[in-house]
């Protein structure tokens, strides 16, 4: 049985594109003699679809896009996820399956088992869970048909679930000559390797073959990797596909043995290094971000000399094209020499327009209209945070004049401890690096001139100058916070692997710096709950997959 693997990148809610997506597949297929097409998880839809689930509307589109590609079906077969309809009466309204059809008919339905319902996933929120398990014949070869988290089972990267029922055994007991999955799982820095070893755990725990088809593309803040394989009996990557894109792989099934039909892409083409990753996975996130929203295809950020801002401008540069950014440089009397000159260079590099608008006559025109107000108050918080305002304020008046997508520049140790100002800074339409600890903005930016650009793109200046607000005289960020190397282990620990204040202080770290830090974290919330979407990079990031109260008064603490 000659098996394309393709993994493909629809968009949400996009019925009728995503219908021509598949069928534009499923023609290639065809040209290529495949005797069976295998697409990802809820292909139809995209995923996560939410709350458009809840719609009677969209689901009944829906099931109408399922017949018309039923039909359209021809000698090669289709696999390809869906939702579709359940109609015991009990229970949710509907299943989250796949659909196997050929020659215009529907060969057979199956239906996802595990529902997860954690990080960013909501599946049992609107799916009903399936209890049965019957593999799928297909030219006398009956395929272990499993849907994302069924494969998953108890391995991983965070174990939230530990499930009683394994899919994949139950479908090798009902006598399955390969086991198939259907995915939509997320971009990780570390997914890749805990993927592969789950599905060649699986191969060679069932002796059966492994085919794996994921979802790529971006849908707001989740990233999609495809990173779709064909695994033997043995555990060994048979094929694999190009990451952050559209792209297939070509397999034979013989019996249970499964071979490469092109030898050429035998060696899987995924980034070693995790810079690479974080950098491919980022400007894939911002590309689909824009590309599906429609709105425009330019950008626009402020540019501070610092280093988060630096790197965010250089992905942007290589995401939308160096024509297509346009960055502000906004000094005030607490700007550093090098906050413009920086600054300067840095858009030389790139090519990438930089124009400079001054903030103190601003400043000082809001302190004498605030002079009522804050009288002879000594100068504080408010007073930083006013200037952040004021290029908050002109960022967003220049996004909307000149119709360019605002990015945000933090981080996330900064989104962490709420080092960023609210209605300032923190404006955006994304944040592109804000899964990124400071220490790894270092890496990347230091990876990017000594292995994507091979030079000094980002100014060695930039990358060594200590981390500032530059909001009052000779600021710096560890006048008040540990260095970044000791907060963001600290916050990895409490954020990540979510750590309580005793186990992270059992690690050696100072009692009172942890108390402090945590206390930091849950006070912030606040901002983070207004903050833009943050691009998903890690296990857990601040968005949909991370649900802290704001108002809360545990301290961490056993």
């Amino acid at each position: 049985m000659r098996i394309r693997i393709e993994q493909l990148n629809p968009i949400i809610g996009d019925l009728n594109g995503n219908k021509e997506l598949i069928l534009d597949a499923l023609k290639r297929a065809g040209e290529a003699k495949m005797d069976l097409l295998i697409l990802p998880e809820m292909v139809i839809t995209g995923y996560p679809v939410q709350d458009l689930l809840e719609e009677r509307s969209f689901r009944e589109s829906c099931y109408g896009v399922n017949r018309e590609i039923v039909e359209a079906t021809g000698e090669t077969a289709l696999l390809f996820g869906t939702l579709t309809p359940n109609e015991t009466g009990f229970g949710r309204k509907i299943f989250n399956s796949g659909l196997l059809a050929r020659n215009g008919e529907l060969l057979g339905t199956t239906h996802k088992a595990l529902l997860p319902t954690y990080d960013i996933f909501d599946d049992l929120r609107y799916f009903e869970p399936s209890t049965q398990f019957r593999c799928l014949e297909l030219d006398g070869v009956k395929l272990g048909i499993t849907i994302c988290e069924d494969i998953w089972y108890n391995e991983n990267e965070v174990q939230y679930h530990t499930y009683s029922v394994d899919p994949a055994k139950e479908l090798a007991k009902q006598g399955a000559d390969v086991i198939i999955n259907i995915s939509a799982s997320p971009y990780t820095k570390s997914k890749h390797e805990n993927r592969f070893s789950m599905l060649r755990n699986h191969a060679r725990k069932l002796n059966l073959p492994v085919l794996y088809s994921n979802q790529t593309g971006s849908h707001t803040d989740v990233i999609f990797d495809g990173d779709s394989m064909a695994i033997n009996a043995e555990g060994d990557l048979v094929s694999g596909t190009e990451p952050f894109r559209a792209d297939f792989l070509d397999v034979e099934l013989n019996g249970r043995a499964v071979s490469s039909l092109s030898p050429e892409i035998r060696e899987k083409k995924y980034p070693k290094s995790k810079e690479e990753r974080q950098f491919r996975a980022i400007c894939h996130g911002l590309q689909d971000y824009l590309r599906k929203t429609g709105v425009t295809d330019s950008v626009l950020l402020g540019l501070s000399g610092g280093i988060d801002s630096a790197l965010v401008c250089a992905i942007a540069a290589e995401a939308v094209g160096a024509e297509n950014v346009l960055a502000l440089t906004m000094p005030s009397e607490f700007s550093s020499e090098g906050s413009v000159s920086d600054s300067q260079v840095l858009a030389d590099n790139l090519g990438v327009e930089l124009k400079e608008i001054p903030i103190s006559e601003s400043y000082e025109s809001l302190m004498k209209g605030l002079s009522p107000v804050f009288g002879d108050r000594p100068f504080g918080v408010a007073e930083e945070n006013l200037q952040s305002r004021i290029r908050g304020t002109m960022l967003m008046a220049a996004s909307n004049k000149l119709n360019r997508f605002l990015l945000a520049t933090g981080n996330k140790s900064e989104y962490g401890v709420g080092y960023a100002t609210l209605y300032g800074d923190m404006n955006g339409a994304l944040a592109p690096i804000g899964d990124l600890w400071k220490t790894e903005v270092f890496d990347l930016c230091r990876w990017l001139n000594s292995s994507w650009y091979k030079k000094e793109m980002i100014p060695e200046s930039i990358i060594t100058k200590p981390p500032s607000a530059e909001l009052r005289p000779d600021q710096k960020d560890s006048d008040s916070l540990p260095e970044y190397e000791v907060l963001d282990e600290i916050l990895l620990h409490y954020i990540e692997r979510q750590d309580g204040v005793t186990e992270i202080t059992d690690k050696g770290f100072e009692p009172e710096l942890v108390r402090k830090i945590v206390r930091l974290v849950d006070m912030n919330e606040f901002k983070r709950f207004q903050a833009a979407p943050i691009l998903k990079l890690s296990s857990k990031s601040f968005g949909t997959g991370r649900r802290r109260p704001i108002v809360q008064r545990w301290t961490g603490q056993l």
